[in-house]
């Protein structure tokens, strides 16, 4: 009994020692804002300002592609770029357009090497897309080419996925699929072209059939503009054996509805 009292004073005090550590660490650089790093009250956060100024997409919005619509309510609305061509991916969310604060975030750490802020957005993408994380069954975040992550030296989609399993507690697969071709970059092509530019670019290695077999995958990216980079992934995924893709971004880019 002795023995069990001293061990959790022991971790009494450790549990203090780490407050105080990081109180202290508080004191010397505060909390700042992951968007525009002005004061907040606490770590990991967004200031009122950026808070009030992100583009956050809230419904009414597309049940298949997450843009925002200018009319309706209600569950099962499609706007018209979804029925006039539907995505092979299920459905697609996003926490905000790529705009303002969300653009911010997005290039501090994709080009700022800001890894830690993927644990901030991570949260927010698991808030909204909280009904494609309640249904799905593993994590698997689009891959970058090995060339393109040499120079990279780090896949924000990976950082942005790993943090979603974090939050949600499912299994991450970063395995299940590779991107087998080198393409170009996708900036300034149209949808058509950006289409093309994509095909055979990712594959599921065999090893990953089984895993996928059956299973419901949320496919993870950083951004999502014309979709045609998901709509390639999540092809190959359905291919190798996943019952369902759906896709969460921190962002996307949203033009006509």
């Amino acid at each position: 009994m002795r023995g069990l009292r001293l061990k959790a004073g022991l971790a009494t005090g450790s549990g203090l020692a780490r407050a105080l550590a990081t109180r202290a660490l508080e004191i010397v650089y505060p909390p700042t804002c992951i968007a525009c790093g002005a004061a907040t009250g606490m770590p990991h956060a967004l200031c009122p300002a950026c808070w009030s100024a992100m583009p956050f997409i809230e419904r009414p919005y597309c049940a298949r592609l997450g843009t925002p619509l200018p009319y309706g309510s209600g569950d099962t609305l499609l706007s018209p770029a979804a029925i006039a061509d539907p995505p092979v991916f299920g459905r697609a969310r996003a926490v905000a357009r790529y705009d303002g604060p969300a653009r911010d975030l997005v290039h501090r750490l994709k080009y700022g090497d800001r890894t830690e802020l993927a644990r901030a957005m991570a949260a927010m993408m698991v808030r909204a897309g909280a009904e494609l994380v309640a249904q799905a069954d593993m994590i698997v975040p689009v891959p970058l080419h090995r060339w393109r992550l040499w120079g990279r030296r780090f896949n924000q989609a990976m950082l942005l996925a790993g943090a979603v399993a974090k939050v949600s507690g499912l299994p991450c697969e970063p395995g299940a699929i590779r991107r087998v071709r080198r393409t170009r970059p996708q900036v300034g092509l149209t949808r058509a072209q950006r289409a093309d530019n994509l095909q055979g670019a990712f594959r599921c290695p065999p090893e990953a059939r089984a895993a996928l077999a059956g299973r419901k995958v949320l496919l993870v990216d950083d951004v999502l503009t014309t979709g045609a980079t998901a709509n390639a992934a999540s092809r190959a995924l359905l291919r190798a054996g996943a019952d369902r893709v759906d896709v969460l971004a921190f962002a996307r880019v949203a033009g006509e509805p």
